[in-house]
């Protein structure tokens, strides 16, 4: 009884932050201005169908690319010592206290035709190469802002795995791909799942790194949202409409990732 009363608080504050936000968002998916039900704002969405297939491959691009990024440097941490280990977090964490807004508008600095690296390169007898305003620029600015939240969960999962049980499969004469395939991958598989979630929502959602650093020629579903609600072609309920599709499509992806998860850490068992 003592627990019922105690969940109370977080179901209210669910109910007040999670489902009456998600509940006004549908509201205004299938609704006009004047409050009558309608399905065109969900039917007009599939006109920006460019825009979230570009959308979803920079998310899916930039969550590969922090993966193989993230997870070697991942393992390599959880096998230094306490001391090291505590250092590389902080080294990783450290870019976080700064401000996100600053830290796209250093890459600027650094990739716009004027910039630094142009500037160097000039100097060393290399022409200008545009990097500013281009997809480039955007996966970029999403693996070095989010590839923190890759390496931390599979750093997480790593530091468990017991050097003893490695050293048992190399003393059974498994070789390296062996062991990396039949044990260090097998158990690190909820770290993945959990670091490709967090890294490819906020990519797919994005507005202010497209912004900054891909110009207008490069939207994505975060700009067409932000522009439906701040721009000029103030439309909320549109801007509703595309983010619950946007939603639903995120849910979907996950969903399937998880399927895919589950069986992976059951073959691991099994192995």
């Amino acid at each position: 009884m003592k627990f019922r009363y105690a969940s109370i608080p977080y179901l209210i504050w669910s109910a007040v932050f999670v489902l009456v936000p998600l509940g006004l968002v549908a509201v205004f998916a299938f609704t006009t201005q004047t409050g009558t039900f309608t399905i065109d704002n969900i039917a007009r969405v599939s006109s920006y169908t460019p825009v979230f297939m570009r959308s979803v491959w920079l998310a899916i691009l930039a969550t590969a690319i922090c993966l193989c990024i993230g997870y070697p440097l991942a393992y390599l941490m959880s096998r230094m010592s306490g001391v090291s280990q505590r250092t590389m977090v902080m080294l990783i964490m450290l870019p976080m206290w700064i401000n996100f807004l600053l830290r796209t508008y250093a890459w600027m600095t650094l990739l716009e035709n004027n910039g630094v690296i142009n500037t160097v390169l000039r100097a060393l007898g290399f022409g200008t190469v545009r990097m500013i305003n281009t997809q480039g620029a955007v996966v970029l600015g999403m693996v070095y802002n989010y590839l923190p939240f890759m390496i931390l969960p599979l750093y997480s999962i790593m530091t468990k795995i017991d050097d003893r049980v490695i050293e048992a499969a190399q003393d059974l004469g498994a070789n390296p791909l062996t062991v990396f395939s039949r044990v260090i991958f097998p158990l690190s598989v909820p770290g993945i799942s959990t670091g490709v979630t967090m890294v490819f929502v906020p990519a797919i959602s994005t507005f202010i790194i497209s912004r900054m650093l891909g110009g207008g020629s490069n939207m994505l579903i975060g700009d067409l949202i932000d522009a439906q609600f701040l721009g000029n072609a103030y439309n909320p309920n549109l801007g509703a409409a595309i983010s619950m599709v946007l939603m639903v499509f995120i849910l979907l992806v996950m969903s399937i990732f998880n399927q895919f998860d589950d069986s992976e850490e059951r073959e691991g068992m099994l192995i």
